[in-house]
Order: structure tokens, then C-alpha cells, then sequence
């Protein structure tokens, strides 16, 4: 078993102490009734430890601490305080027959019980206070480490709403283009399935680099500028310097759905969106307003999965602005640190 420097420092400073509690006996050379006395404090103490590790170990299992605070508190007090006060009064008794002629003296009892209960009060506050604080610091990592789990399955439950809309969406786009032009089509389905295949890459990633986004969302532009031609166009101004901060997968692309489902879209009247970023804090994602006649003003769940999974990772929440002529949505930019 390999000592690690704990427990050389531990093994050094118990024989510094037992090493001068002998030369001090051997100096003072004390009568017999000191070493009597000292058996009788050791044989307490460890019936004490021995017996206070037994009662808390049996209330585990009948009154957990979770769900009976009080009651455990007090039956586990009185249990050790009779435990406590029955070993010291059989050891009284048992020394005084083995190592002595005299009767027990009840005036001595009355104080060793007296003083047994000024000793077992404040160790038991003492080992109560140190078990009470380890309970407390288990009970604190496992609400962590359940508030991870639930934090990671609704994270995963919200990145699976992702990829279904995305493929139902584009597959109907291929099976219009299939009806109009063939050789497009096939063409549509290679990005696609290039496309595609960026989402699985990221699939367990709660969270990606803006580059990575950004490089996914150049692949996304090539399938919709094939559906809408030069009825969409999109403008791309991102600093470098900032390409690797963070965002959720897929955030950016859900924007531009965004703007494409709740807004008219004609080659008269094109659709232009611009994503640039602001104040090196948030990714800005901005559309000339075009709303739709039916079906522009429902809620989007789009922004709504994009708010949720920003809240597990920051306060910072998504900016909506909307004018006459221009619809705004901001969301932040994330960094490592602030995780």
C-alpha cells in the first residue's frame, strides 16, 4: 500500500505524541490508580465510538434523516445518552471489583454520571454537527448531480425537437423539387445529406463554436438559395475575433427558419436577412418585416427552444426588436469562462 504524505504526517505526529506521553510517564513514574484511571477513559471512549457508530448506522435504516429531522435528533440524543451513561456506570463498577477492594462509593457514581453527561453533551453535539455537515454536503452533490442529469435530458429532449423539423422540412422541399427538376434534385440531396450529416456530428454538443455554426449555416444557405432562388438573400458579417465563442447547435439556422416561415417570400419582394454581431456580446440575426396574412403572428417555438436551452447556460436572454419595417432577434454570444 503506497503512504501518501497525509498519512506519513499522521503516522509521524502519533509517534511524536506517543513517543512523549511514555518519556513523560517514565519521569513522573505516576501510581497505579493514573493508569487505571487512563484504561477506564480509554475502554469509554472507544465504547462510546463503538457504540454512537452502531445506533447512527441502525437510525439510518429505520428513521433517515431526510424524512424524520426531529425525531431522529432526539431518539438518536436519548439513545446515546442511556448507551453512554450504562458503560460508564458498568465500567465504574467493573473496575472497582477487578482492580480494587473497596465498595463502589455512590457519592463517586452520582459524579461520574454527572460528569459523564457534561462529557457525552458536547460530543455528541460535536459528532452530530460533523455528520450533519457531511449529509448535508452528499445531499447538496446529489441535488447537483440530479439537477445534470435533468439539465442534460431536457437539453437532449429540445435537440431532438431539432432534427425532425429540419429533415420533415427539407424532404418536402425535395419532393417538390423532384416534380420540377430532376438533376436539381439530386444535386439538393448531396448538400442535404452533407448538411445532414453536420447535425449528427453535433448531436451530443450542448453547446458549439461560432465557427462551426457559422460553417454549417454556409452549407444550409446553398439548400435554400436552391428552393428560393434570388428570392432570399442573406448577408454574412461576422467578425473573425469572435468566431470562437459559443452558441446552441442549430441556433442560427432556426433564426433563419424563423424569418423564412413568418414572412411573405416573392420574387418582386425578396427576403433579406442580415446576421452580423453587436458590442462582441450578442449575435444579431435581422429581416426586412414581411408578414405574412395568416399564420405571422403565432408563437414561434423555433425562438421558444432557442430561449430554453440559453437557460441553462446564462442569464442573459434572447433581444426581440420589431418595427414597421424590420424584425430583430439577438442572441447572446457565450464564452468558457462564464460557464
Amino acid at each position: 500500500m503506497k503512504l501518501t504524505i497525509k498519512k506519513w504526517v499522521t503516522i509521524g505526529v502519533s509517534l511524536l505524541l506517543a513517543g512523549t506521553a511514555v518519556y513523560f510517564l517514565i519521569k513522573i513514574q505516576p501510581p497505579i490508580s493514573f493508569y487505571i484511571t487512563f484504561t477506564w477513559i480509554l475502554l469509554i471512549a472507544s465504547l462510546l465510538w463503538i457504540g454512537s457508530t452502531l445506533i447512527s448506522r441502525f437510525l439510518d435504516k429505520k428513521l433517515p434523516w431526510k424524512e424524520y429531522v426531529t425525531a431522529r435528533f432526539f431518539i438518536q440524543l436519548g439513545l446515546t445518552i442511556i448507551y453512554s451513561l450504562f458503560c460508564v456506570n458498568t465500567s465504574y463498577f467493573l473496575l472497582k471489583k477487578l482492580f480494587t477492594n473497596d465498595p463502589p462509593v455512590w457519592e463517586q457514581v452520582l459524579l461520574t454520571n454527572i460528569y459523564g453527561l457534561l462529557l457525552i453533551l458536547p460530543t455528541f453535539s460535536i459528532y452530530f454537527g460533523i455528520h450533519f455537515l457531511k449529509a448535508w454536503k452528499k445531499s447538496q452533490l446529489e441535488t447537483e448531480r440530479l439537477q445534470k442529469e435533468g439539465m442534460r435530458s431536457q437539453l437532449q429532449a429540445l435537440r431532438n425537437h431539432l432534427d425532425p423539423h429540419f429533415l420533415f422540412n427539407n424532404l418536402n422541399i425535395l419532393s417538390i423539387l423532384i416534380d420540377k427538376d430532376q438533376a436539381l434534385s439530386k444535386q439538393y440531396l448531396e448538400r442535404f445529406a452533407e448538411v445532414y450529416r453536420i447535425i449528427l456530428q453535433n448531436e451530443v454538443s450542448e453547446l458549439i463554436t461560432l465557427k462551426k455554426e457559422l460553417d454549417f449555416i454556409k452549407s444550409y444557405l446553398y439548400l435554400i438559395k436552391i428552393r428560393f432562388q434570388d428570392d432570399i438573400n442573406v448577408d454574412l458579417n461576422i467578425e473573425a475575433h469572435l468566431k470562437m465563442k459559443m452558441v446552441p447547435p442549430l441556433s442560427i439556422q432556426m433564426l433563419i427558419e424563423n424569418c423564412i416561415k413568418h414572412n411573405a417570400i416573392t420574387e418582386t419582394s425578396p427576403l433579406a436577412i442580415n446576421i452580423f454581431t453587436e458590442d462582441d456580446e450578442y449575435l444579431v440575426v435581422k429581416n426586412n418585416l414581411k408578414p405574412k396574412k395568416t399564420g405571422g403572428n403565432g408563437k414561434s417555438s423555433g425562438l421558444e427552444n432557442i430561449r430554453n436551452r440559453y437557460r441553462y447556460f446564462t442569464d442573459k436572454n434572447l433581444i426581440i426588436e420589431q418595427s414597421t419595417t424590420h424584425f430583430i432577434i439577438k442572441i447572446p454570444l457565450l464564452e468558457i469562462e462564464e460557464l
